[in-house]
């Protein structure tokens, strides 16, 4: 049996959910497809099929709703809205439109608002809109002039607007969509006629194209949100190759390339320094605020500023890889996985929008039939009830601030994999942390130099002269200090490493050792009162070294793992939302012991994978609804076992295939900050509702009593999805 496919597509012209899910029912008639998912957000459609099927009757199916459609990617298939992993060693891209097809496309689709291509005047939609609004002014000018021919010019300015939304009301009925709004809007409008009402029948149309023309913007907003961070990374780079720079295309560079960034260049790729040191202003992919220090092998991001120095970058990663195109591409496939709120209001919008046309036909039908009411009375009535009954403001109601909530996190750092993972986080009571490099840097630090029988600043020297060139984490504490302290260590000799006890070599024509105490005491007395003084500093989770020269006790150096900058501060705001927080390590007691009460967090140690695994399950069963943070990686079944999986990294190196969501820039405050997003949303995400059928509601009682009509009637299903989207675009603002 060969391996299922998928494909995704860029879709133009989606600005509200019923457009989405017009395709998604097209498509999943096809033979073959296994699963669709769409963003409207995005503009992307996923496809999960059989190699058999034929990508040019996908196409064909969307093209002929009215929306123009090209492949992006086909890959070998994952879940929809599965993490992405880097596309560069199979993507495949297919061509199949042709030039024709997409002039068909433009001539059939009245949908395509363009918002994200020039202002809306310009697109087909706004160009439409304009068109029908002159025409409708004409043919008042007209009534006025001529009122035997009022009625005509009317109509005439109806059908140039309605004729493009009958069109696409017959195809989406013909792909699995009856009761589309395209298709209630016809019904409204034809029936207008019947009970010649043209003037309210042409005025309806035109608002409902400028209500279209409106969500098309507002969805541009969302949907430029987070492409805009594409635009970060500059089109060109400056190449170093054959000992010359030349001025290259950004998307050319090669994993390895060497590149040249100027002072206040933007950085063009993700890369490693390998030559200069400067200040960079990682603002606008990390939020942090101070410039950031760089030195020969450390890394640095794409869209980047660079400071004050001009520097060497080795390319890691190629344009399409890079952490921002990594981020934009997550965001896009996870709005196409829907979140259990936006399920539930789809499935209710299936059963809501064919009873509110059954209602619609018992007000038109039943009061003249029982009651002997005036026919075109009750037939207005019913129309202006199918128009209020409209379900667009309802069906984006959750999509529309979902999509909005994970562009925002992606721009702080904070990557959720879909709706149902943004909704999870709003729902923990309970966190477990890893402990290295989650709640602490992951390396260790110098913290005490202790001079027994040397000054600090000789301690430090000759230790870091035994240690030159090792790679050892606690070696390269040492040199680190000591480079920071400014101290240049003196030259060693004969340098020596003994498994498991230390290093010896010769300084100064000195034989001298650095070690554990237990080694060192086998050397020289350690008097009681050093003994204590180390004893002491073991009890705070520290490593002690000795430093030991010629038979002389020199000093000691202690070193930790220390907890990240602002580990006290995102903890303490996890316990003020009510989250119980558990640090689940597998270091040492006496160590996770030290670091639990400097951060005031419950510890459980010297724990393997499986009891972790064991304890959120505990966790889960005394009613918890958990949450693990860890690097992704050894904490795979953890995070597995956890409700909400969260993995704690830094750039390019988090294994967002593991884990439900992901904390980019490693800060533990953005865990706090991702939770407190998650309740925005959902709230957000009420008041949507709230607003949606509150004014149907209202509307619908004014509609039968006769205070209110056609017009009316539209502004009501114009404006809740107006209003839906426009509140749901408060939730891009920045995160603080």
């Amino acid at each position: 049996m060969s391996e299922p496919m998928q494909t995704r597509f860029r879709v133009g012209g989606m600005d509200c959910a019923s457009c989405a899910s017009k395709i998604d029912t097209a498509v999943r008639r096809l033979q073959g497809i296994d699963d669709v998912g769409v963003s409207v957000t995005a503009g992307t459609m996923t496809v999960r099929h059989s190699p058999a099927v034929d990508l040019a009757a996908v196409e064909k199916q969307v093209s002929a709703l009215g929306f123009s459609i090209a492949p992006i990617v086909r890959t070998t298939a994952a879940p929809i809205a599965a993490p992405v992993h880097s596309h560069s060693d199979h993507d495949h891209p297919h061509n199949h439109a042709s030039d024709a097809s997409d002039a068909r496309i433009e001539g059939l689709h009245g949908h395509d608002h363009g918002p994200t291509d020039g202002p809306w005047w310009r697109s087909r939609k706004g160009r439409l809109t304009i068109f029908a609004g002159g025409a409708l002014a004409i043919a008042y000018g007209i009534g006025h002039l001529f009122p035997a021919v009022e009625t005509y010019a009317f109509v005439v300015a109806m059908l140039i607007g309605l004729v493009p939304i009958a069109r696409r009301a017959v195809m989406a009925a013909l792909a699995g969509t009856p009761f589309s709004i395209e298709m209630l809007m016809t019904i409204a409008a034809v029936g207008a006629l019947v009970i010649d009402a043209s003037e309210e029948a042409a005025a309806v149309v035109f608002l409902f194209l400028v209500g279209e023309l409106l969500e098309g913007v507002a969805a541009g907003k969302a949907r430029d949100s987070i492409r805009s961070l594409t635009a970060l990374v500059p089109k060109t780079a400056l190449l170093e190759e054959g000992g010359k720079t030349q001025e290259v295309p950004a998307e050319t560079l090669t994993v390895g390339s060497i590149i040249l960034v100027r002072p206040g260049d933007r950085i063009s790729a993700d890369g490693v320094v390998v030559a200069g040191e400067g200040s960079v202003d990682e603002s606008p992919v990390t939020g942090e605020s101070v410039p950031v220090r760089k030195t020969v092998d450390d890394s640095v991001f794409a869209g980047t500023v660079n400071g004050d120095a001009a520097l060497r970058v080795r390319v890691t990663a190629a344009a399409q890889d890079n952490t921002i195109a990594r981020v934009v591409r997550l965001v896009e496939e996870a709005q196409e996985s829907k979140a259990p709120t936006e399920r539930f209001i789809d499935r209710f919008s299936r059963y809501y929008t064919p009873s509110v046309v059954a209602v619609a036909a018992l007000v038109a039908i039943l009061p003249p039939l029982v009651a002997g009411g005036e026919w075109s009375e009750w037939v207005y009535k019913g129309l202006a009830i199918l128009l209020i009954g409209c379900p667009c403001a309802l069906v984006i109601s959750t999509p529309a601030a979902i999509a909005a909530s994970l562009s925002s996190g992606a721009r702080r750092g904070l990557l959720m994999k879909g709706g149902a993972v943004l909704e999870g986080l709003g729902r923990l009571t309970a966190i477990a942390f890893d402990k290295t490099g989650t709640l602490t840097e992951g390396r260790p630090k110098v913290t005490n130099v202790v001079p027994f029988g040397r000054s600090v600043p000789e301690v430090l020297g000759i230790s870091a002269a035994l240690e030159a060139g090792s790679s050892h984490p606690l070696a390269l504490a040492i040199l680190e200090k000591s480079s920071e302290d400014g101290i240049e260590p003196p030259a060693a000799t004969d340098a020596k490493a003994l498994g498991g006890r230390g290093v010896t070599a010769v300084v100064d024509g000195v034989e001298v050792f650095l070690g554990s105490p237990k080694a060192a005491a086998e050397r020289v007395a350690i008097p009681m009162a050093h003994s204590r003084r180390i004893t002491a500093l073991n009890d705070e989770g520290k490593t002690v070294s000795v430093l030991v020269v010629g038979n002389v006790l020199a000093g000691a150096i202690a070193m930790r793992d220390e907890p990240r900058a602002d580990a006290i501060e995102g903890l303490k705001a996890l316990t003020d939302a009510g989250i119980r927080t558990v640090m689940l390590t597998g270091d040492n007691s006496r160590t996770a012991k030290a670091v639990g009460a400097a951060l005031g967090i419950e510890v459980r140690a010297e724990l393997m994978p499986e009891d972790k695994q064991r304890i959120v399950g505990e966790m889960k069963k005394e009613g918890f609804v958990v949450g693990k943070i860890g690097d992704g990686i050894n904490d795979a079944p953890a995070l597995a076992a956890a409700d909400v999986g969260i993995a704690m990294g830094g750039g390019t190196d988090v294994a967002l295939e593991t884990a439900d969501a992901a904390v980019l820039h490693g800060r533990v405050g953005d865990v706090a900050l991702m939770v407190d997003l998650s309740k925005r949303t959902m709230r957000n995400i009420f008041q949507n509702i709230g607003i949606a059928l509150g004014l149907k509601a209202v509307f619908l009682v004014t509609t039968i009593i006769g205070i209110t009509g056609l017009w009316p009637a539209i502004l009501a299903d114009t404006g809740a999805t107006v209003l839906v989207t426009m509140n749901a675009l408060r939730l891009l603002r920045p995160i603080r």
